[in-house]
């Protein structure tokens, strides 16, 4: 016959479930330890900036960054969202992007719908009174270029054009000053230093560029990327993708550009770091079925500058890259 089944009395019951809420509990706040260190500190008012030595300026794309870095010197330290080689046209911010951008005293952008899929990431920092500063949005429209499938669009590229790209400084230095008015004067001075040597850095890109023969200052790229590069350095620029590299070509402006190159006997094509090179191969092919020889140039930074260890690591060394491997390219001073 079974032993009988012993039964727990009600003060042994209770005790089992203050046992299991104590157990709940624990398990919750260590969960919650866990998940908050990937977050930012959040203060009674709700504000997700924890307290810091320096400034934390958030910068979408590299080309801002180094522009913000500039500027801002050691005097603040900046977050670049977007790694070296990711095109800003086709990135959308993550949770984690978000959370860096509410993290910030400030946000630079580049604008003009660069950073086309970000939508409403910003508008949080803006309504708490933070500055966001959409820098190529602070130049006249007047010396934008307007994107040429699009009217009612600008060319967001003006980092292409070193002595436009300066004039956004003063504008960064104003921003900077806000959340760091101590050290206004210092990014005034910065800021001034960035446009000296812009100024330098276009007179060395013209040089590079003067050996060109004019029947050959056609850069055929493989979106349209170069145009203020161009406008600046009197080159007509050709792109198989249009502004955006969302935009996809057609045929018929594949068969074009291969009878223009042929026909002009354009000697080199140029992908870019950022953009698959499929186009421009399919170029490349189409010139050779018609009996021209086309040259594959070396790769080109546009919308990204390049690793840390790289050439184009850096927005002037970007440029000074690109005019280098054009001038080879195109059959100018080697």
């Amino acid at each position: 016959m079974p032993a009988p089944r012993a039964t727990a009395s009600p003060a042994a019951w209770l005790r089992l479930g203050w046992t299991y809420c104590l157990m709940l509990v624990t398990a919750s706040l260590v969960v919650g330890c866990d998940d908050g260190g990937n977050l930012p500190d959040k203060t009674a008012a709700g504000d997700p900036r924890p307290d810091r030595a320096r400034p934390l300026v958030v910068c979408t794309t590299p080309m801002v960054g180094d522009l913000v870095r500039a500027v801002g010197g050691e005097f603040i330290d900046v977050d670049v969202l977007l790694v070296a080689g990711v095109d800003p046209h086709l990135w959308s911010p993550t949770r984690a992007d978000t959370l860096r951008v509410l993290a910030a005293d400030a946000v630079f952008l580049n604008g003009l719908q660069l950073e086309g899929r970000a939508g409403e990431s910003f508008a949080r920092v803006e309504a708490s009174g933070r500055p966001v500063v959409r820098v190529a949005e602070t130049l006249a429209k007047s010396e934008l270029r307007t994107d040429q499938a699009n009217g009612s669009h600008f060319d967001p590229h003006v980092w292409m054009d070193p002595v436009l790209w300066a004039k956004t400084a003063p504008t960064v230095a104003t921003a900077l000053a806000k959340v760091s008015p101590d050290h206004a004067k210092d990014f005034e001075s910065r800021a001034a230093q960035f446009g000296t040597n812009a100024a330098m850095l276009d007179r060395d890109i013209k040089i590079e560029l003067a050996s060109l023969p004019v029947s050959q200052r056609v850069l055929v790229t493989a979106h349209d990327a170069f145009g203020y590069f161009g406008r600046r350095y009197d080159l007509e620029v050709r792109g198989v993708q249009g502004v955006s590299t969302e935009s996809e070509p057609s045929l018929a402006a594949i068969e074009a550009l291969v009878a223009e190159m042929c026909e002009r006997s354009v000697p080199a094509i140029f992908a870019e770091t950022t953009v698959s090179n499929r186009s421009v191969q399919a170029i490349v092919e189409g010139c050779a079925a018609r009996g021209h020889e086309v040259r594959l140039g070396e790769p080109l930074y546009s919308d990204s500058l390049g690793p840390a260890a790289s050439e184009g690591a850096t927005w002037m060394g970007m440029l000074r890259h690109n005019a280098r491997a054009i001038a080879a390219g195109l059959g100018g001073r080697r």
